[in-house]
């Protein structure tokens, strides 16, 4: 089946690939606020709605998260995509240091709670180690 793009706007694709049923997001440029969250919960729904397990994100645009951001991640997404059947994550990291820190932080805390997760520069090689997960 042909990959399925849900949102195409200033920040953000989200798109999902129902062959391999993933969760794919590229962030085009620092997002935070309403859109961040909009394109996180569109995912999530993806998650429930298709009993997909794996996520790419490609985070090449973005930066740290703002606190406020980051609490919402931490204490409603990561439950709810968890609890939906989230187990894979490929990262194309930021290309900007400070964002490459944060998702370093990111990627270790999910890591811990049973995420297994990999590091990438090339989105090509993300996408294919999650198409083997």
């Amino acid at each position: 089946m042909a990959v399925q793009k849900l949102i195409d706007n200033d920040y953000a694709t989200l798109s999902y690939h129902p062959d391999s049923k993933i969760v794919h997001h590229e962030f085009k440029k620092f997002v935070h606020g309403e859109p961040f969250r909009e394109i996180l919960t569109a995912g999530w729904d993806l998650m429930k709605k298709n009993s997909a397990t794996k996520w790419l994100s490609d985070d090449r645009g973005n930066a740290a998260l703002p606190p406020d951001d980051a609490q919402w991640a931490q204490t409603v997404w990561f439950p709810g995509v968890k609890a939906a059947g989230w187990k894979h994550w490929a990262v194309v990291m930021p290309e900007k240091a400070i964002g490459q820190l944060n998702m370093k932080q990111w990627v270790s805390m999910y890591a811990g709670l049973g995420i297994n997760s990999q590091l990438f520069s090339d989105p090509a090689a993300a996408m294919a180690w999650l198409e083997k997960q």
